[in-house]
């Protein structure tokens, strides 16, 4: 009854958070020579900078990079010097050449997953970036589709499946999000799997998915994947 599975990119294939986490602590650390950081809160101002920007930027690299530069303007009352600002901006570029490193047993459970089932890579963020981690992580050639959207949202979601041609009680969604990876496909009548990363950028937190909630199944690694999409399966052929 499952007809189609997706994968999230970030966090579900390769590791990525962690390298925006080490960008925004360097981020602190510079500007934290114009002014007492502790006091200034920092991250929370760059994390506004960034909620702000989700509109005009979209998510990555690049709308983390033009935030980090706006928010040490801001906190330090423009008095920032240029170097600084340059340095800033070297760590977004950092961030679009980190390496592409597959999350332990993915590439094992996407094959899996495949050989059963068709298999969509759904991933949000810059395009050029997002192509290029594909690319580089050596899976594209398990996925049906790769679809690289500018939001996850229900919208997109119903626009893959009705491209796909399946319905969404028969969707499955693999991903460490439940914002973006498993809300919008539940609200849809889909099913999601949610496979949580270490850490987790702060706007993925604020969602509204019951923990309870019967379409919805909670895994601990990649290695459990296969088993998580069967249960998926037989849940929807027993709603059927």
């Amino acid at each position: 009854m499952i007809e189609l599975v997706g994968f999230d990119g970030d966090d579900t294939l390769w590791h990525s958070e962690g390298y925006y986490q080490h960008a925004a602590a360097e981020f602190e650390r510079i500007v934290g020579g114009w002014i007492d950081v502790g006091n200034a809160d920092v991250r929370t101002r760059l994390h506004a900078a960034e909620r702000r920007n989700l509109a005009l930027f979209g998510y990555g690299a690049k709308s983390m990079a033009l935030s980090m530069v706006e928010a040490a303007i801001e906190t330090t009352d423009g008095r920032i010097s240029a170097a600084d600002l340059h340095r800033i901006v070297a760590l977004g570029k950092a961030l679009l050449e980190h390496p592409v490193e597959l999350l332990s047993g993915i590439r094992e459970a996407v094959e899996a997953v495949a050989a059963r089932h068709r298999v969509v890579l759904i991933t949000k963020g810059d395009l050029f970036h997002q192509e290029r981690k594909v690319a580089q992580s050596g899976l594209a050639d398990l996925f049906h589709r790769i679809e690289i959207v500018s939001e996850k949202d229900v919208r997109s979601y119903a626009r893959v499946l009705a491209e796909c041609g399946v319905e969404a009680a028969r969707f499955a969604m693999i991903g460490n999000s439940l914002r973006s990876d498993v809300e919008p496909v539940i609200a849809l009548g889909g099913w999601g799997i949610h496979m949580p990363y270490h850490v987790t950028w702060a706007h993925e937190l604020e969602h509204g998915v019951d923990d309870a909630h019967p379409r919805v199944l909670t895994i601990a690694s990649p290695n459990d994947i296969a088993a998580a999409v069967a249960r998926c399966e037989q849940g929807a052929t027993q709603a059927a």
